[in-house]
């Protein structure tokens, strides 16, 4: 048998030869695949039967293979999704050990817990609009490098109002990572793969969870560092410090990855685009450049789209940036763009207040258990009782007579239990989110982590609360990466980075608001924030009913 394209001598000019083409190459196709040649193979030969036509992205790339690149890419961008999360969470892990070098109380931990968010909102949008007029590689090798060297320089901070200015920088580099890297890394995948592609990504979210609670149940509670009369560096910024090494390590990494083909092609910038997509070709398959089948690329530009602006392209004039960013922040705020900015913002901001409003607070919650067991031995409690008993007691004060800062190993253990229940969601969610579909599992997650919310109302000791703590984080974990996919796919390519980078400002406002509500309510009227964060959690999933399916769907 002769393999690869059966031609019609009869003029192609005829519909029935074009019928009998079609026929032809829908059963050389079949032929090819008994003969166990691989999909990619066979679809190469059935483009190389066309007569020389241009291919859409999704096509181009597709025909690239799907391998040694893709993995890669994967291990990167899931580090730089891990470093993130690590020094957002690394916080919820210094409070007990920091309040007395910095006289903490739990008004002051609340503030602590939110200024990054603060600098991830001033951050996000800037980064967000910039990676759409300059590209998603450059600046995230820049915020990657910051924030590195905002968390070094909070490990030396001496006091209370310089570590919350170096928080605040490490946010506003933060603020970038999450809306760059999504778009950056979905931007590479084929429309078969992106739903599962980016679930497993943001279980690197749960990596970097892991590797936190794990690195402070090591470092914090030891005798490691130094104390002098001027000069203080002890565990806990040990740990700070260790916990900038990814941010280092991602920063070196990004300069092994291209610029995303996507964000090319929006920009006009065809013959690049073409050249990263016979890189990827090449990574994957092992085959020359030469033998990519894919000559050019047609684009569909929209009046929403700007790619032949080549002054401004690539940032090369400034005022032609800052021009896009105008450009983008109108066309986001413009229908039929509105409504998915709407409803994205404020599916974030519900749904991060109880994330981190919560998330964020379990090492606390699990270290007041312990300071009550310890005073009341056999006793059951409520939160509302542990509570009670720590402000009573001044424990949590910013009292040097009272102050504590040794904290029990149980309590990180606890923490540790609490993430790693994640794991199983993560992976739920990686072999599902292409068949059942976004919107499910976030409705099934916010559902789910809202009667959690409620249930902690209810805990009556120390073990009941870890239980309750595990399931939220394993379905709040999950209904996270549904969140993170349908965010990035509603936007098209041109608004992607900014429309996910205001999404992001509304999730940190979340944030924000959830830890302060947390701090006040907790201690004036602890009843509040449990049903307050279940109303938000179940309305704000129900609310991603109205957003498109794109599940499989091509990106815009």
């Amino acid at each position: 048998m002769v393999h690869g394209c059966r031609l019609n001598n009869a003029s192609s000019s005829t519909s029935t030869n074009v019928t009998k083409s079609t026929e032809n190459a829908t059963l050389q196709k079949e032929e090819n695949l008994k003969l166990g040649e691989t999909e990619m193979e066979v679809l190469g030969k059935e483009f190389n039967c066309q007569d020389q036509e241009q291919v859409d992205f999704e096509k181009a790339i597709e025909l690239t293979g799907y391998g040694r690149f893709h993995y890669f890419l994967l291990v990167v961008c899931g580090f730089v999704s891990t470093s993130e999360e690590m020094d957002v969470v690394s916080m919820s892990f210094i409070l007990p050990s920091a309040q007395c070098d910095l006289d903490l109380n739990t008004y002051t931990k609340g503030w602590l817990n939110s200024i990054i968010f603060i600098g991830m909102m001033a951050g996000a949008y800037i980064w967000g609009s910039v990676a759409d007029s300059l590209g998603r590689k450059k600046v995230l090798i820049i915020i990657s490098f910051m924030t590195g060297i905002c968390i070094v320089a909070s490990s030396f901070s001496q006091s209370y109002a310089v570590f919350m200015f170096f928080r605040f920088l490490n946010g506003a580099a933060l603020g970038g990572s999450g809306p760059v890297i999504w778009s950056y890394f979905a931007e590479f995948q084929p429309k078969k793969k992106r739903g599962s592609m980016l679930s497993f990504m943001a279980a690197f979210w749960t990596l970097g969870n892991l590797f936190v609670a794990g690195l402070a149940w090591l470092v914090i509670p030891s005798t490691l560092g130094f104390v002098s009369a001027n000069f203080t560096y002890n565990s806990w910024r040990i740990y700070l410090l260790i916990c900038s090494l990814p941010s280092f390590m991602v920063t070196a990494l990004l300069f092994c990855l291209p610029e995303s083909p996507k964000f090319l092609l929006s920009r006009g910038d065809h013959e690049e685009a073409i050249a990263v997509f016979r890189h990827i070709y090449v990574m994957n398959t092992g085959k020359e450049a030469t033998t990519y089948p894919v000559k050019s690329l047609e684009v569909a530009l929209t009046n929403n789209q700007f790619g032949a602006d080549k002054e401004s392209a690539g940032g090369k004039v400034f005022l032609g940036m800052i021009g896009d960013v105008s450009r983008n922040s109108k066309q986001l705020f413009t229908s039929p763009i509105l409504k998915f900015t709407i409803i994205s913002i404020v599916i974030n901001f519900s749904f991060h207040i109880g994330y981190y409003g919560l998330m964020m607070w379990f090492p606390e919650l699990f270290n007041r258990f312990n300071e009550f067991s310890e005073a009341h031995p056999g006793e059951p409690a409520t939160i509302c009782g542990v509570t009670e008993y720590v402000v009573k007691s001044g424990i949590n004060s910013d009292n040097s007579d009272t102050c504590s800062d040794k904290i029990a190993g149980s309590v990180f253990l606890e923490s540790l239990i609490t993430v790693a229940a994640a794991v199983p969601s993560n992976i739920f969610a990686v072999l599902g989110i292409d068949r059942l579909g976004r919107k499910f599992y976030l409705v099934f997650s916010t559902f789910t982590s809202g009667m959690c919310a409620i249930g902690l109302f209810f805990v009556y000791s120390s073990t009941s609360n870890l239980i309750v703590s595990a399931v939220f984080s394993s379905a709040i974990s999950c209904g996270n990466a549904a969140l993170d996919c349908l965010i990035t796919e509603v936007f098209p390519t041109n608004l992607r980075a900014t429309g996910v980078a205001i999404s992001m400002i509304a999730a940190r406002l979340g944030g924000i608001i959830g830890n302060i509500v947390i701090a006040t309510l907790l201690d004036m009227y602890c009843p509040a924030p449990t049903f307050i964060i279940a109303f938000l959690l179940i309305g704000g999933g129900l609310l991603s009913l109205f957003l498109p399916n794109t599940t499989r769907a091509p990106l815009a």
